[in-house]
């Protein structure tokens, strides 16, 4: 077993030290979607100073920010698989977060944009290493449990950045906002960097360790994989879905609920926050034990999920009780959280160690590009649609549309699974 270069060859991390790995990429992860999710909460001040359609909402956290995370992840993770994944990680999150800072000096909707794409530029450089490392800390059988505790800071970022962004939002207004939230990011960084350590490649995998293949050997590996297509289009739509409903669910409490910001904060933050970090762990902890016996678990238990979800979903969007929007829409988050982290882990079960990083940078390129980049887009441009061809806001029609994707996605997962067993008895044979 090898290491990366310059790190210091050692059998195992002691737990202590792997605890507190997990615990600072976690922290990590969540400064990654309160960055991101600031923009979601503050959009209908956006709309109101910039005079912003629902569709430039999706482009500015949709497909401008999805077109250079997922272009760049790729290269970023090619590098991570060959170097120091600890550093990548605190580079990559000084610039999103300066990033972030800069977007509240932005005058229109142009500006905007670009400081947005900056934003997406840094946080490509942040979860393929992530998940590389916590591959590397973790026996396979715990892998889908560390990894849901990682992706959890998704939904703890969800949680900060919609009930901070709120209430600073109405305080101090949009653009102190992004400063307010942007800075602490920095401090973060050098914090990974001083204090965390780099862990030795490939400690749970048999075989000696090699040379990372090229990008094109890897790409052509996992789509060699008969349930790796699955899995990375299931993942698409349910980040479509994901994406293309939540951006916009500030602007349905307040257009057909009559919330005002400040609460719509703290509800979605506990909501959204909560119900997520709640689902992700259940998905990896529920899909370890599952798994264990019947390894097509860690794909059916999401897909089963996501299509339970739809009947509440449709709840949430039509009912005229607030009370009943807000438990059945809590309900559906935690049921369409299910995925990432088993999705993740049987990715990693199923390459090398030197292709986690890529491999998570590869299924991060198709998710992010058709669900971030599309979800939010498709949806606002069907509200839009639907107000100009009624006269009435269409939002609502735009998001129950938007619920359904979720059919194709317990389909894609169900596919995933019955191919997964026949993935990975190739992969024992061949280590």
């Amino acid at each position: 077993m090898n290491n990366t270069k310059g790190i210091p060859l050692v059998s195992e991390m002691s737990k202590s030290a792997k605890t507190y790995t997990l615990l600072v990429l976690t922290i990590v992860y969540a400064f990654n979607f309160i960055d991101r999710q600031i923009l979601v909460i503050l959009q209908p001040l956006l709309k109101a100073e910039l005079g912003l359609s629902d569709t430039q909402l999706g482009l500015l956290s949709g497909f401008s920010f999805a077109i250079f995370y997922t272009a760049l992840g790729i290269p970023i993770a090619r590098l991570a698989d060959r170097h120091n994944r600890r550093n990548i990680i605190a580079i990559a999150l000084t610039v999103w977060s300066g990033m972030t800072a800069l977007s509240g000096m932005t005058q229109n909707f142009f500006q905007l944009l670009l400081a947005r794409m900056g934003v997406g530029v840094g946080e490509a450089g942040g979860s393929p290493p992530a998940h590389s490392m916590i591959s590397d800390m973790y026996e396979p059988r715990r892998r889908a449990t560390a990894l849901a505790i990682y992706s959890a800071g998704l939904y703890l970022g969800v949680m900060i950045g919609y009930s901070s962004g709120g209430i600073l939002g109405e305080m101090y207004g949009w653009r102190t906002t992004f400063f307010i939230v942007g800075i602490p990011g920095v401090i973060l960084a050098l914090l990974l960097r001083f204090t965390v350590k780099e862990p030795p490649r490939g400690l749970y995998d048999t075989g000696p360790d090699v040379a990372p293949p090229s990008v094109k050997d890897t790409l052509k590996y996992v789509w060699r994989l008969k349930s790796f297509p699955y899995i990375a289009f299931g993942c698409a739509m349910s980040a479509f879905v994901s994406y293309g409903t939540s951006n916009f669910m500030p602007g349905f409490m307040i257009r057909y609920h009559g919330i005002s910001l400040a609460n719509i904060g703290v509800i979605l933050g506990l909501l959204a926050g909560g119900g997520g970090m709640i689902g992700t762990f259940l998905g990896g902890f529920l899909t370890d034990k599952l798994g264990a016996k019947d390894p097509r678990w860690y794909l059916w238990l999401p897909g089963l999920s996501a299509v339970c979800a739809i009947p509440l979903a449709l709840v949430t969007y039509h009912t005229s009780s607030r009370e009943v929007m807000l438990v059945t829409y809590f309900i559906v988050v935690i049921l369409s959280t299910f995925y990432l982290a088993p999705a993740i882990a049987v990715t990693h079960r199923l390459v090398s160690p030197r292709m986690r990083a890529l491999s998570s940078a590869i299924l991060f390129f198709v998710l992010n590009l058709i669900g971030m980049g599309l979800g939010p887009v498709l949806v606002g441009a069907i509200s839009d649609f639907e107000l100009a061809r009624t006269g009435a806001d269409g939002l609502r029609t735009a998001l129950t549309i938007g619920t359904c994707i979720a059919i194709v996605k317990g389909y894609l997962f169900w596919m995933g699974g019955k191919k997964l067993p026949e993935d990975l008895s190739h992969q024992k044979r061949t280590e």
